[in-house]
């Protein structure tokens, strides 16, 4: 199994709790990351190994990955295993599986790469790739239908995972924040390119948004690998009533009255917290220019996309202003009109993405093995 970044650790820990229901025996191994681990699985590099967006940035640390790749698929074609799962990084993942498809091991993508959003040549890739996809989103099936891909809907994870009614005041007590206080979630991304680009401009429209509202607490989750680095610019921008969080992003997400979220899957999370939100996104100018013409959705955000209309506001780029993400954020705090529709929207998103999703992967991990296993006794 591979996955990158913390929402792949997510997603894939998740499909590890199904797997292991299963077939409690099972050896896990590859690439992934703490939450993996904390299941038994075994890391032969860690997942923010594969953490990188852009082209600019991933042109910086290509070396690094293409070692790493050909060491593991060197590893995988030595030592097959029963079944190779690749979890969402498709930039990784897909190559290597079509080198393990082609010498007959059975390859699973977990998460449709969005070719319905950008770079739909890549449906091409993916046939030749996977053997089955499992997607999280509703329409996806059908999509992959038209390029005689084998796909089954499993739902989206988190909305497993995240309750229908947040507890805000139980996530206020175990955070240590008073029941009336207006509270802001900050996150701008688990990736260091992320970080980089956004986290300087999130920090600074929070000393504006201070300058209006002195009170306002800002929650701050941070993973792991990424705390000294966000230690040391919130020590040159300090921001006060900032809570910086080891992790805890649900917790953040709980507790706030709204999000400044980048593009990814915390835009998803933070529509099943039901919080409103502004989405702030800025990638290296030479990622933009090669990237942006291949869209084919005018949104970035999760919940515009499912809604298939802006409900929720998109700053970026040149857009993606300290000044111009406080002021989205400040007039969203205080209308309470936009922040109960929005509510009510997330709400049929959350049920619509709600699915057993570890048990219909596991029964499609089933099918697939003894398939394979049928062909290879034939």
């Amino acid at each position: 199994m591979v996955a990158g970044e913390s929402s792949g650790d997510l997603l894939a820990s998740l499909l590890i709790k199904g797997i292991l229901a299963r077939w409690p025996s099972a050896q896990i191994y590859g690439i992934g990351g703490e939450g993996m681990c904390a299941l038994g699985f075994k890391a032969l590099w860690p997942a923010h190994k594969l953490s990188v967006r852009g082209y600019f940035e991933v042109l910086l640390h290509l070396r690094e990955i293409l070692s790493i790749r050909k060491a593991l698929k060197k590893e995988l074609l030595d030592n097959p295993p029963d079944l190779f799962i690749g979890v969402d990084a498709p930039d990784f993942n897909l190559s290597l599986e079509q080198s393990l498809k082609e010498t007959g091991i059975p390859t699973l993508h977990f998460v449709c790469p969005s070719i319905w959003a950008w770079r739909a040549k890549r449906a091409l890739t993916l046939e030749k790739s996977a053997d089955h996809v499992l997607c999280i989103f509703p329409f996806e099936p059908q999509l992959l239908e038209k390029y005689k891909i084998a796909a089954t809907y499993v739902g989206h994870p988190l909305a497993q995972v995240v309750p229908m009614v947040p507890d805000r005041l139980a996530a206020r007590r175990l955070l240590g924040i008073n029941p009336l206080s207006k509270v802001i979630t900050l996150m701008p991304g688990s990736r260091v390119s992320e970080v980089q680009q956004m986290g300087e401009r999130f920090l600074r429209a929070a000393l504006i948004m201070q300058q209006t509202q002195p009170d306002l607490i800002f929650l701050l989750p941070v993973v792991p690998h990424l705390e000294r680095y966000v230690q040391k610019l919130c020590s040159r921008l300090p921001v006060s009533n900032l809570m910086i969080l080891k992790g805890q992003s649900h917790d953040a997400l709980s507790a706030c009255d709204a999000v400044l979220v980048a593009s990814g899957t915390a835009t998803l999370e933070a529509a099943l917290f039901k919080r409103p939100m502004v989405i702030g996104y800025h990638v290296n100018w030479f990622s933009y220019w090669l990237i942006w013409p291949q869209r084919l959705l005018p949104w970035i955000g999760l919940p515009n996309i499912l809604a298939g209309k802006e409900i929720v506001t998109e700053l970026l780029q040149t857009m993606a202003t300290p000044v111009a993400l406080a002021q989205e954020v400040l007039t969203l705090l205080n209308d309470q009109i936009a922040v109960d529709k929005l509510t009510n929207i997330f709400s049929d998103m959350h049920l619509e993405l709600k699915r057993d999703t570890a048990s219909i992967a596991t029964k499609v991990i089933d099918q697939l093995l003894t398939s394979f296993n049928r062909s290879s006794s034939k």
